[in-house]
């Protein structure tokens, strides 16, 4: 899976572009195991880029905690 991590103002996040990753359906557990400083990639959460039926994209925020 490709992602970027970026950070700013004290926090980094993981970006996922998911419009195309239909399998993954348990993003909440995706996000507690990579943000795991000592075991993941580590970060502060992951943000989703997601299909919308109103906009070019939507944004699904998951904190470390799923």
């Amino acid at each position: 899976m490709k992602f970027t991590k970026m950070h700013g103002a004290g926090n980094d996040y993981l970006f996922i572009d998911a419009r195309e990753i239909e399998n993954q359906k348990d993003w909440s557990s995706l996000a507690i195991s990579m943000s795991d400083r000592h075991f993941g990639v580590g970060s502060d959460g992951i943000i989703l880029a997601a299909n919308s039926d109103q906009a070019d994209l939507r944004m699904v925020m998951l904190n470390a905690d799923g």
